[in-house]
């Protein structure tokens, strides 16, 4: 072979990729609602009448393309997804969701190698990163039937189910928290038990399994909060240790909690602390010897702001949990005495006024996110075993008994991509 080769891309094997032009062009026009394509050919999609899954192809060699186009320019009424079958999408695995939403886009893409997989090269100058499927299940855990500290747990299903309890589930404790990391688990952390403040934490796999005892993760202490932020790491913030403190610990997505970070806003305990935004967190209420109302936004890096104050009536024993894909709520508490009042969180973090009358009032329950875009509240003081539902419009249920072992000051976090 002689003269310049242009624009070409070299495989592994040695063998050089086609240009775009030298694509091979599929002659049917796609309007089904899946299609598994090849490598090195181009398609049309129409999706005028239904949105398109993709399917890739589960082997690819370096250099491999392929190219997507908007036939009818409805990408944005009904979306193109990708299924990378296997392999990698721009560094993130095929559990994550690759949906393209605007109109009249053409997307080109060239497989790379096996850690970014397939990376798009054009997509008509629109950013699509790959979005995290939402989490489904969700498990509360640990904390106080009066006298005795337990270490039980219970798993919630996709719709909301709550199941019987577990037990033997690392040191028993009350007064801790618990947030979801990594996309897909969760860990409680932190609590009170054996007589002393705890800085352990017990990982929750994405089957709901919890783990044995990991010590030494930042000053021990109690009545904190936790909340995941940044799509798949989480926070820990606040608590008691014989006073009030403002320090936090960061997960990374592997589940590893760092040393303290100091000094971020108001010292205080028995707050409450969720996600919103996307990948966001704050926290929120609590008391520093006195009730307050303030919060604390947390951004997409973990970095913790400044007081904000008059966010709802002050109270502390109160949980929080987000809803709706991209909201929070927090709920319940301690007034002048137990409460059922709640607050909407919006997807910038602005806290709305109260919301009265949802369900039995009561302080110290758990909250977490479940079924992708609602959220549950459990259990609570009086050793109680109600859960309440939120729905994805943030409407809190009425309450559901009968939900395993009363108690009071657990946890609960979000875990899980399978339904």
């Amino acid at each position: 072979m002689s003269g310049k080769i242009i624009d070409n891309v070299t495989r592994s094997s040695g063998t050089i990729a086609a240009t775009t032009g030298g694509l091979n062009w599929d002659s049917d026009v796609i309007t089904a609602s899946t299609v598994t394509v090849e490598s090195n050919r181009g398609y049309w999609i129409n999706t005028t009448s239904n949105a398109c899954t993709v399917t890739l192809p589960s082997s690819a060699s370096i250099g491999d393309q392929i190219i997507l186009v908007d036939y009818a320019r409805n990408f944005a009424t009904n979306n193109l997804i990708i299924d990378s079958n296997g392999n990698n999408f721009q560094g993130e695995t095929d559990a994550f969701i690759v949906d393209y939403t605007t109109n009249a886009q053409s997307i080109s893409i060239v497989f790379s190698d096996s850690t970014k997989g397939w990376i798009p090269i054009s997509d008509d100058a629109v950013t699509e990163a790959p979005v995290a499927p939402a989490t489904q299940r969700a498990i509360f855990g640990y904390g106080s039937t009066g006298t005795p500290r337990v270490s039980l747990t219970n798993l919630v299903n996709s719709s909301g189910v709550v199941a019987s309890d577990v037990t033997g589930v690392g040191t028993a404790r009350n007064a801790l928290a618990a947030t979801g990391y990594g996309g897909d688990k969760g860990l409680f952390g932190y609590g009170y038990g054996s007589s002393s403040y705890q800085s352990i934490t017990n990982l929750i796999s994405n089957s709901g399994v919890v783990a044995s005892d990991t010590s030494g993760v930042g000053t021990a202490r109690n009545y904190l909060a936790a909340s995941s932020y940044g799509g798949d790491k989480a926070i820990f913030g606040y608590g008691f240790t014989g006073s009030r403190v403002s320090m936090t610990n960061l997960v990374n997505s592997s589940g590893v909690v760092a040393s303290d970070v100091t000094g971020v806003g108001t010292g205080r305990s028995d707050l409450a602390a969720a996600s919103y935004g996307g990948d966001k967190a704050l926290f929120g209420y609590g008391t520093t010897g006195t009730r307050v109302s303030l919060t604390n936004l947390v951004s997409n890096l973990g970095v913790v702001a400044s007081d904000t104050t008059g966010v709802g009536t002050a109270r502390w024993g109160l949980a929080a949990a987000g809803y709706g894909t991209d909201k929070a709520i927090f709920a319940y508490g301690y007034v002048n005495a137990a409460s059922s009042l709640s607050n909407l969180v919006s997807n910038s973090g602005v806290v709305a006024s109260d919301t009265t009358g949802v369900g039995t009032a009561r302080y110290y329950p758990a909250a977490a996110r479940y079924g992708g875009d609602k959220a549950i509240f459990g259990y609570g003081n009086g050793n109680v075993s109600m859960t309440n539902l939120v729905n994805n419009e943030g409407t809190v249920g009425s309450d559901v008994s009968g939900v395993g072992t009363g108690r009071t000051e657990l946890a609960a976090a979000e875990y899980s991509y399978s339904a």
